[in-house]
């Protein structure tokens, strides 16, 4: 149904369906209710999508996830679309499962479809993509994931503060032989926590750091390493495991405690980072470094939407302090 059936309905011309529509008051009384019937009668709905794309404004933005399955990501998510409701946008969410291949995709299809902004938590450097989007009037703001070069706007937390925390904890517990877990290294959260982490061990006498790498940053990858770990000798083992989110760590805590030859905390401590809902529902509490995942989604599309109105504005970064939670999972050691 278009405004020439309205019109044709009316008998009035399409020029004048098209004034009652956008500015009413330049139409007679007479004129806007012959208007107001045959749209009633024909059950017409404007294509208020296509209007503000021919007006240039976008009603909708972007999302390229890092991990859709991560419950973190899903709070970030709906932060944002709080967010978005509230001004009258409606989000496209592409999820990348960490593959830059699938990252590539959504860029491209986002930029097809002229959406008035890009919220991205990125899988590796994509800083001179978004520079062609913004050349063609789509900016862009970096969640999960700090600006180095200060050129695109950012909310993150910090992750190099929220490493050194949540190690820093597990040396307080008389812990010494210290393990991270996590991957891969493309991703610079998982980077900066390791550096966290590794300033935390060599500012403490008698502790040791080692890393454990893991392809994804998922529930299976952290059962994948608690296995690898189970298989070495006693002696062998860490006594402390930071693993770099909490599906990792869920994993970690899984096999280990499902074999039954490590108590967790008594044996092996293990520490995660997001805090997400199933953290404290655990068989054995899940310490956590908690990030404020709804407010950064929230804020995200704020500074998005103000760049989309006025493209003049400075790049903003802004980093959110990381909290401790202390569960069961780290109790001190005997």
């Amino acid at each position: 149904m278009s405004i020439r059936d309205v019109a044709l309905r009316a008998g009035v011309s399409v020029g004048t369906v098209s004034n009652v529509l956008n500015r009413p008051g330049e139409v007679s009384a007479e004129s806007a209710l012959k208007v107001q019937q045959a749209i009633d009668a024909l059950g017409y709905v404007r294509n208020e999508a296509a209007r503000k794309l021919r007006a240039g404004v976008s009603t909708t933005v972007g999302f390229v996830v890092l991990d859709g399955q991560n419950p973190f990501f899903y709070d970030v998510m709906r932060g944002a679309e709080d967010e978005a409701t509230r001004n009258g946008i409606a989000i496209l969410y592409g999820n990348t499962d960490e593959n830059p291949v699938r990252e590539r995709m959504y860029l491209d299809l986002f930029e097809e479809h002229q959406v008035r902004g890009l919220l991205i938590a990125p899988h590796g450097d994509v800083q001179s993509r978004l520079e062609r989007l913004r050349a063609r009037g789509i900016p862009a703001v970096l969640i999960d994931r700090h600006s180095g070069s200060g050129r695109f706007s950012s909310v993150s937390s910090d992750n190099i503060e929220g490493g050194r925390l949540a190690v820093e904890h597990l040396i307080a517990t008389g812990r010494t032989r210290i393990a991270f877990v996590g991957g891969s290294f493309e991703i610079r959260q998982v980077t900066d926590r390791l550096a966290g982490a590794r300033v935390a061990a060599e500012n403490a006498a008698g502790v040791t750091l080692e890393v454990i790498a893991t392809s994804a940053m998922s529930v299976a990858e952290g059962v994948a390493a608690g296995e690898r770990l189970l298989q070495r000798p006693l002696r062998e083992r860490p006594d402390a495991l930071f693993a770099a989110n909490d599906l990792l760590a869920l994993g970690l805590l899984q096999s280990l405690v499902g074999d039954g030859t490590l108590r967790v905390p008594r044996e092996i401590a293990i520490i995660g980072f997001d805090d997400i809902a199933f953290a404290g529902a655990a068989a054995v509490p899940l310490s956590s470094m908690r990030q404020p995942s709804t407010i950064i989604g929230k804020t995200g599309l704020r500074l998005l939407l103000e760049e989309a109105s006025d493209p003049e504005l400075i790049a903003r970064q802004t980093v959110f302090h990381p909290e401790l939670v202390v569960r069961r999972s780290t109790e001190p050691a005997d």
